[in-house]
């Protein structure tokens, strides 16, 4: 999976170099730079063209810190309709909006992902499937840990891990960043 965002045309373009190139999905940021112009409808069709294009599955990503945009759970909803839109990455960190996501795409191929190591326990609680997380490239073996916890309901455990996270991936993903994460400690 390789991240791509920009225009729609630019987005498509990109995106299948990145199919040619050997990605088996794309994760596609939502286009940020017009907001005043990024209204639902702008979105669906933004999405919904780019899947259409590229020859491979597009993951939505929503990361309003950083596009000011913040995706309405309905909005995924109605994209988890497209064969080709097969997820959200999602790191906004409103744990009650991924459960709404999860249950309104329940009947739909369609996953959801928390964006961060700072939420993960509870976006899985919520029902997400995983994690695409920043800290998991400086703490990857905690951050699997977390995940493997959950998944074999050690939850006492999995919650006092979910805590000593929450400060690193703080240090990573505001303070540091990836690059300096031999800072980050657990």
């Amino acid at each position: 999976m390789i991240g791509s965002f920009s225009a729609t045309r630019d987005t498509i373009a990109m995106s299948s170099r990145m199919a040619e190139a050997g990605a088996d999905a794309v994760l596609v940021v939502t286009p940020c730079f017009y907001k005043n112009g990024m209204h639902d409808r702008a979105m669906i069709q933004h999405f919904t063209k780019v899947a259409d294009a590229v020859p491979v599955p597009v993951i939505i990503y929503s990361v309003p810190a950083n596009t000011g945009i913040d995706l309405g759970a309905g909005v995924v909803a109605e994209l988890a309709k497209h064969t080709d839109i097969i997820g959200l990455k999602d790191s906004g960190g409103d744990v009650a909006k991924l459960g709404n996501v999860v249950y309104k795409t329940k009947q739909d191929d369609f996953q959801v992902l928390a964006g961060s190591a700072s939420f993960l326990l509870p976006a899985n609680v919520m029902g997400c499937v995983g994690g695409v997380c920043a800290l998991a490239n400086v703490l990857g073996e905690a951050v699997c840990q977390l995940h493997s916890l959950y998944q074999t309901g050690q939850m006492n455990e999995a919650r006092d891990l979910q805590h000593r996270l929450i400060a690193p991936n703080m240090d990573v993903t505001r303070k540091f960043g990836v690059p300096e994460g031999r800072h980050v400690h657990l």
